[in-house]
């Protein structure tokens, strides 16, 4: 049946993985990146991700700390005022740049393993959300 073949328990799409890249320093990704989960760790020294410049409604990133409070800060920066954000932390506190589009998406010291951030191109800009077990340890700029 051609309904049941997205359900998560037909089994018709059983051993799909995600491709997980370990980060630790600075990256350019492209658009032929999308769809991978970037495990963030900024050990040696602050960690810049940055976006590619040339938008492809669709391009899909995972973000997710991997490290509990980051040794230094890792930026995600889109090189223009592009990023649109909603986020949410533990404490229920939600924030947006809905309005103000943003640059830079800032992971501070004071994040947590496993918080993320999920973005994607639409229409000539990125949109995204943040996820986090610390209120304002995800900021932008």
């Amino acid at each position: 049946m051609r309904s049941a073949y997205l359900e998560q328990n037909s089994g018709a799409t059983a051993g799909v993985q995600k491709k997980v890249v370990n980060v630790d320093a600075d990256i350019t990704l492209t658009n032929d990146d999308s769809g991978k989960v970037y495990m963030l760790s900024a050990t040696g020294g602050t960690v810049a991700v940055t976006l590619p410049t040339s938008l492809e409604d669709g391009v899909y990133y995972k973000f997710i700390v991997a490290e509990e409070t980051p040794s230094n800060a890792i930026t995600i920066a889109a090189g223009s005022a592009i990023v649109s954000f909603v986020g949410l932390d533990v404490s229920g506190t939600a924030a947006s740049t809905a309005g103000t589009q943003v640059s830079n998406v800032i992971i501070g010291t004071s994040a947590e393993k496993a918080d993320s951030v999920d973005i994607m191109a639409a229409g000539g800009e990125w949109v995204g959300t943040v996820l986090s077990g610390i209120n304002g340890s995800v900021t932008t700029s």
